[in-house]
This record gives C-alpha cells, sequence and structure tokens, in this order.
C-alpha cells in the first residue's frame, strides 16, 4: 500500500505578518509546499490530504490544487475549533486552534492508510520522503511509527528565536523522548544555540542535538490513540484559551504507556523554513542553488 502526505496547513502564520503557506518562494510563482509535494510524489506517495481552515479554503485551493490535481488524488480536511468529541465545548472567547495533535485528527475519515505528516510552510528536502515512504510502505508493526529528525543547527532562524522538539534515541534509534523548547536562538556561526527557559535561565546547546520538525511517519492506528489522548487533554485543559494539543507530546505520551515504538530517521539534506518574514529571501536563494545543482528542475509542475 502506497502511503498518503497529509499536510498541516491550518497554522495562523501569526509571527510571520500573513498567510505564508501560500507565499511564492520559486522562481515560477511556487511555494516551499510545492517542493514538498513534488518531492513526495517521487518517493511513492499516491495521495495528499491537506489539513486547512474554511475561511483560507478558496485561496488555497487557487494556489494549490490546480498545480497538482491531475498528478495525485488530493484530499481536504478542515481543522475547525468546534470538532470536539462530545461532551465537550469550545470555551467562549477562544480563537486559537487546538494544535497539530487535533489537526491530525481531523484526518481521520480521509486517511486510512500508512502516512507522513509534515507542515505546509518547511522545506524537508527529498532525502526524507524518500526514507519514510520506503518504511511506511514496508512497516507491519501497526504500532511503530516513524520521525524524520534534523541537526538542530541547520534548522535555526537568523531573524529571531524558534521552537524546537529536541529528541533523545536509544541504541536501536526509538525515540526516547521529546522536549518543547520555545525559545532556541543562535550563538555565532558554528552551529551552537542557547535556549532561555521561562525563568529566565540560559542553556547553551550544541547545535548537534536532533530536532523534531514535525516530519512525521504514522500508520493509521495512530487516530485511535490520538482521539483517547485528546480527550483527556480536553478534561484536563479544554478550557484554558490557549492550550495546545502537539503532536510531539502525544506521541511522547504513547511511547511512555508503551502503546507505541518511534523509529527515528535522520535526513542527509537541509531544512529550511520561513519562521519570519525576513527568513524568506534566504529560502528563495536557497530554492535557486538547489534548481542550480539540478535537484529540482527550473519549472515544477
Amino acid at each position: 500500500m502506497k502511503p498518503t502526505l497529509v499536510v498541516l496547513a491550518a497554522g495562523m502564520g501569526s509571527r510571520y505578518g500573513g498567510l505564508k503557506q501560500i507565499d511564492p518562494v520559486g522562481p515560477n510563482g511556487e511555494i516551499i509546499l510545492d517542493y514538498s509535494i513534488y518531492d513526495a510524489i517521487h518517493s511513492g506517495f499516491d495521495k495528499i490530504c491537506f489539513i486547512i481552515r474554511k475561511d483560507i479554503e478558496k485561496d488555497f485551493r487557487e494556489v494549490v490544487s490546480s498545480h497538482w490535481e491531475n498528478k495525485i488524488q488530493v484530499e481536504y480536511a478542515f481543522q475547525q475549533l468546534d470538532k470536539l468529541p462530545a461532551p465537550f465545548k469550545v470555551p467562549e472567547g477562544r480563537v486559537k486552534p487546538w494544535g497539530t495533535g487535533h489537526a491530525i485528527m481531523c484526518a481521520a475519515d480521509k486517511v486510512h492508510e500508512p502516512f507522513a505528516a509534515i507542515n505546509a510552510d518547511d522545506f524537508y528536502g527529498r532525502s526524507g520522503y524518500a526514507q519514510l515512504g520506503k518504511v511506511l510502505a514496508e512497516n507491519t508493526n501497526p504500532n511503530r511509527h516513524f520521525m524524520v529528525g534534523f541537526p538542530l543547527k541547520n534548522t535555526l532562524s537568523e531573524f529571531g528565536s524558534v521552537s524546537r522538539g529536541i529528541c533523545r534515541k536509544d541504541q536501536n534509534d526509538l525515540l526516547m523522548e521529546v522536549i518543547e523548547r520555545t525559545k532556541i536562538e543562535k550563538l555565532g556561526n558554528d552551529g551552537r544555540a542557547v535556549f532561555t527557559d521561562d525563568d529566565g535561565s540560559k542553556t547553551e546547546l550544541t547545535g548537534n542535538e536532533i530536532a523534531s520538525m514535525n516530519f512525521w511517519g504514522f500508520m493509521p492506528s495512530l487516530f485511535n490513540s490520538l482521539g483517547e489522548l485528546f480527550e483527556e487533554f480536553l478534561s484536563k485543559r479544554g478550557q484554558e484559551m490557549k492550550s495546545e494539543f502537539y503532536i510531539p507530546a502525544a506521541v511522547f505520551s504513547m511511547i511512555q504507556s508503551g502503546k507505541a515504538e518511534v523509529k527515528v530517521l535522520e535526513s542527509a539534506d537541509s531544512w529550511f523554513g520561513v519562521t519570519y518574514r525576513e527568513d524568506k529571501p534566504r529560502v528563495q536563494e536557497d530554492i535557486k542553488a538547489l534548481i542550480a545543482k539540478g535537484v529540482y528542475p527550473e519549472k515544477i509542475y
């Protein structure tokens, strides 16, 4: 069974100052997501499920679907604030989405096969898709999932702090822990970084730590586990205005309870993304360099 690509594209882009999911970065108006789709198709994926918000549906379909619907099967799922299990309800005044774990849950009716999950606005490179395409097609253990990690130093921005899930794995490359670090900044140009904790204390990082960039490979059994964990989350934090159900935290909970194991795959490619608007020119230059090397054609659709 060929895997599906699930694209998380419902984010608000608040730090970027606009709808960065559909902001052009390629020489012919391509967006970052176009390169992800191109890589996925060339790595054995035969379906895409976009998870978006209803209010961006028109723009998203025009910019993305018009290029790809004749090349690969396309589905849409919608992350809606009120898409909650009974008896839970959205607290009055909440506008923030419920997070990446909830977003993936919204695709449960559209995805019944192994799938990769990515952020729409992150460039991951061909290596990760090739690895996931292979292991997802071959895996027979419904409780074994996968994560593609990147060296932390390859995931930082020149223009401000970033949030990253820092990972630890065992000798068998199985994920042991994902620690969310919300304020990581570069320290010079040698790869080092510094993490600032909520109390103001600072911890230096080598830059070689494995960072989770929300590049996952899941078996469809994930949906049942997410449903259970989301209800638990809502019972504890469902009345908070800004609480989020993050997929790394959910995966870690599944590992701790023995319900799942996650094999860590490491990408040979450089990750890049647009966290801040000032990141865009560098992304454009990186795309040009990859085209010049022949990794991508001048026109990908």
